[in-house]
């Protein structure tokens, strides 16, 4: 069985490129001329370059930065189903045989949140179907090589290996189910700090190829497990302390300079979506809130549950929209510059009216911040 992150208005494009040809005549152009060149093979150079142009077209068509970003996510979960099967294939060519055992894959991060823009990199793990302990060499070792194919293949693709290791190669990212809860009851149990920074990249998560009901039993056991965890929560809100958005004590606007490449750079995933997007899941997880991973469904089902009033929980779906926008502009500037997609926004070039929502926008996320630490459970 196979997933895509999120679903979206042309998600099926994705799904099967061998059904793209009576697709794409019903497509409005531009986006039909980029459809018609949709990259079959993985191992083709063009993949990335085509979600270059496919961005580029959805823009001229007037498509929403959040909406663009779903898309972004749908085609790259149609890399990592591409990847997942061609090693799987690959596999069983060269006499592994067909897997020992049920097995999830999960995409991490943006991706999960259908909230990915055009420069990810690789943020997966693997849940696998319990096991006796006395096959566990047998069945890591067999599963441990798919993980090392099926990134190795992905970063041949361009979606790059990630430096910090949060990959299904590694062990700490490739576990038996019973052994991810019981990780997560550690994990979950203390303050430490390591502890709850690794646990805020696997809580946004989402299955891409495999078994559904592992990644659904992992989830439930979270949602019976997270909203008690008062220590562990209280230190993630202690974490957003060291991401403040990009203002300064004036309210102007402000980066932290940190590896900035010029003192008007600002920085507006570290300093702005992070933010937000990391608030909006501690919210979450306090209130034992579990519909949905994007942020733009997050912020939903606050307003269902009533912890946020519809007014700013649609400002705050706004200041995600506006921040994705300016971040996704200046990617495609980078880009068409023969530079790389970064995460820097120069304020020179932003217009008053820009300089201002901006401002509004982070003035928002701030106060978001400061009312979740307000809410976290007594010690």
């Amino acid at each position: 069985m196979q997933f895509l992150a999120r679903s979206s208005p042309w998600r099926d494009l994705f799904q099967d490129p061998r059904q793209l040809e009576g697709v794409t005549a019903g497509v409005v152009r531009p986006l039909a001329e980029v459809m018609e060149s949709f990259p079959r093979d993985l191992q083709t150079e063009q993949v990335k370059s085509w979600q270059l142009q496919l961005v580029k077209a959805l823009q001229r068509l007037d498509l929403p930065a959040w909406r663009i970003s779903q898309l972004i996510s749908d085609h790259n979960a149609w890399l990592y189903r591409k990847a997942v099967e061609d090693s799987l294939a690959e596999m069983h060519s060269h006499g592994w045989g067909k897997p020992p055992v049920g097995f999830c894959v999960l995409v991490l991060g943006s991706g999960a949140r259908s909230e990915s823009l055009l420069r990810p990199d690789q943020d997966n793990a693997m849940i696998l179907e319990d096991y006796p302990l006395e096959r566990h060499q047998e069945i890591d070792t067999w599963f441990q090589h798919l993980g090392e194919r099926f990134t190795e293949k992905l970063d041949q693709v361009g979606i790059p290996l990630c430096q910090g290791h949060v990959m299904a190669r590694w062990p700490l990212w490739r576990k038996p189910l019973k052994e991810w809860i019981a990780q997560m009851r550690i994990w979950s149990s203390d303050r430490i700090v390591k502890r709850v920074q690794l646990s805020n990249i696997l809580l946004d998560f989402t299955p891409v190829y495999g078994d559904s009901g592992l990644e659904k039993a992992f989830r439930k056991e979270l949602q019976q497990l997270l909203p008690g965890a008062s220590g562990f929560l209280h230190e993630m809100g202690e974490l957003l302390d060291e991401i403040p958005v990009a203002l300064d004590g004036f309210e102007r606007l402000a980066g932290d300079q940190e590896d900035a490449p010029h003192s008007h750079a600002l920085n507006l995933k570290r300093q702005g979506l992070l933010p937000l997007q990391s608030t909006v899941r501690l919210l979450c997880l306090i209130k034992g809130v579990f519909d949905g991973v994007s942020t733009r469904d997050r912020l939903t089902a606050l307003v269902t549950r009533q912890v946020l009033p519809p007014e700013e929980a649609a400002d705050l779906a706004a200041a995600l929209q506006n921040l994705q926008a300016l971040l996704l502009t200046a990617q495609l500037k980078s880009l068409d510059a023969g530079r790389k997609a970064d995460n820097w926004v120069d304020s020179r070039n932003l217009t008053s009216r820009e300089k201002s929502l901006l401002k509004l926008d982070l003035k928002l996320i701030r106060n978001l911040v400061r009312k979740t630490r307000k809410q976290l459970p007594s010690l």
